[in-house]
């Protein structure tokens, strides 16, 4: 039988250069080694068409995202109504293959009930409501907390709305629990499509601590900050900070410290040497929801990872991390593994945790399976 899919994704899903693509790219590649001839269609928004999607899917379509005033309503979340799209619709009703929808941003056509009997799949790279509550709580701009939160209240509704009107793929155990609280009946957990990644994580010691992330996100500043101030204010310990574009606030707290230095956009090379050369890749997180890739990036080739509760709960990670929470914890865990080599039992081990949840070939054939054995 010949499996015929549309896939839509809420950005053009190439160049792989941040997160938030990663699942969606490298899932293409590995559909198409299972025989399924894809039929991609991309809102676009900046990133411009990309001949590279062509060599993985049969066909590649475009659309313009709405955006702006036009988009904001009172029902609809606007990351879905500025992606909803009258000629995507007249295209997926042409046939009747399998459709997946790359995140609830995608998911308007699931009020249309010319849909109600199709094959209708919705991947959840998070909890969108409580994400959306988390970037609330983190801006300093009036607007940007109203609208989040605004968002954040539009987008609870919705996800109820929707939960019985398709299936639904989570990238961790504990999305799918929250999802089953709003309604949802058919939901399965599917881990990340990933790179080929190896493990390179090297045994004995490395130089110092890193934290690293996208520094203009309100998130990551907010950890980085939680760090220098509470964690390592008094350890006699060194600490680097990587990422985009950090504030001018970050900055100055960072070159106050004479143990503690800023390597500001780095190249990507340059960010996988400092996660290879740490010997404590500290990560802690306050989003609750979804995977982060960061953490990933440091398991597959850092050496010790330590993290809070909030960054591994439900993913599956737990047991290849180090777990504090508190700064007491923290600066605890932090001083015993600074002296501890990392050793070859532990790479191993990280080894066989990480193969197993994240392989690409049969994460491919369990969503084949689910997708043409119903």
């Amino acid at each position: 039988m010949e499996k015929r899919i549309h896939i839509i994704c809420l950005n053009v899903p190439y160049p792989v250069d941040y997160g938030g693509v990663f699942d969606l790219f490298y899932k293409l590649p590995a559909l198409q080694q299972q025989g399924v001839k894809i039929h991609l269609h991309c809102f676009e928004y900046g990133r411009g068409e990309q001949p590279e999607l062509n060599k993985y899917c049969e066909t590649v379509s475009y659309y313009k995202r709405s955006e702006g005033l036009g988009s904001f309503s009172i029902k609809y979340p606007y990351i879905v109504k500025s992606r909803r799209s009258s000629e995507l619709i007249d295209t997926l009703l042409k046939d009747d293959f399998p459709v997946l929808m790359e995140g609830i941003h995608c998911t308007y056509l699931l009020n249309d009930e010319r849909f109600n009997n199709r094959k209708c799949y919705v991947r959840l790279h998070n909890v969108e409501h409580v994400y959306y509550s988390h970037l609330s709580s983190f801006s300093d701009s009036i607007f940007k907390k109203a609208y989040y939160s605004l968002e954040s209240s539009l987008l609870k509704k919705y996800e109820k709305s929707i939960a019985s009107k398709a299936t639904f793929l989570s990238v961790t155990e504990k999305d799918a629990e929250t999802f089953k609280r709003l309604g949802a009946t058919k939901i399965s957990f599917l881990p990340l499509f990933l790179p080929e990644w190896q493990i390179i994580t090297s045994e004995g010691k490395g130089a110092f601590c890193l934290y690293h992330g996208d520094l203009s996100v309100p998130e990551n500043e907010k950890a980085a900050k939680w760090l220098l101030e509470t964690v390592f204010n008094d350890l006699n310990i060194p600490f680097v900070v990587a990422g985009k574009n950090p504030s001018k606030a970050l900055c100055k707290m960072i070159r106050s410290r004479s143990t503690t230095c800023l390597i500001a956009n780095p190249a990507e090379q340059e960010m996988q040497d400092l996660i290879a050369k740490a010997h404590i890749n500290v990560l802690p997180s306050y989003n609750t929801t979804g995977i982060k890739l960061k953490l990933l990036n440091a398991l597959f080739n850092g050496r010790h990872c330590l993290v809070n509760h909030s960054t591994v709960e439900g993913s599956g990670l737990e047991t290849g991390c180090n777990l504090a929470d508190s700064p007491g914890e923290f600066k605890t865990a932090i001083a015993e593994l600074y002296d501890q080599p990392f050793c070859g039992k532990e790479v191993a081990a990280r080894s066989q945790l990480l193969g197993n949840l994240f392989n690409n070939e049969q994460n491919a054939q369990k969503l084949v399976k689910l997708i043409w054995s119903e």
